[in-house]
């Protein structure tokens, strides 16, 4: 028996339910650093706080869909619970990893700013 298809489903509600959630939860808590690297400019970081909502959302979940399609086949049930828990890893993981990635980003933005301040402030 081919056990595809019910991975596929529980995989799919999984991920898409853990995608949006996270997205959500990066939108609502990240506003608060972009707001302090655009300088209070509240239309302006809405504006990329959605963008980037749109962005994560659009990347995470094609990338889960796309991963079915190299998927082996599922013959039993201890092959089907393990790759969809192989499968959630990866995508995961591929979550945390940019998140740590643009929370990098945001901080070296940060610093530039205050050093491009500093120099301004402070005559060399």
């Amino acid at each position: 028996m081919n056990y595809n298809v019910s991975a596929y489903i529980v995989y799919l509600l999984l991920m898409v339910f853990v995608i949006v959630v996270v997205g959500r939860l990066f939108h609502r808590n990240g506003r608060v650093f972009i707001l302090a690297l655009m300088k209070d400019d509240a239309v302006t970081t809405d504006h990329l706080n959605n963008i980037l909502l749109v962005a994560y959302y659009l990347f995470n979940i094609g990338y889960a869909f796309v991963k079915l399609h190299f998927w082996q086949k599922i013959e039993n049930m201890d092959m089907l619970v393990s790759s969809i828990a192989g499968n959630m890893s990866v995508l995961i993981f591929i979550l945390a990893l940019t998140h740590y990635l643009n929370m990098f980003l945001i901080w070296q933005l940060s610093r530039s700013k205050k050093s491009s301040l500093t120099n301004k402030i402070l005559p060399s």
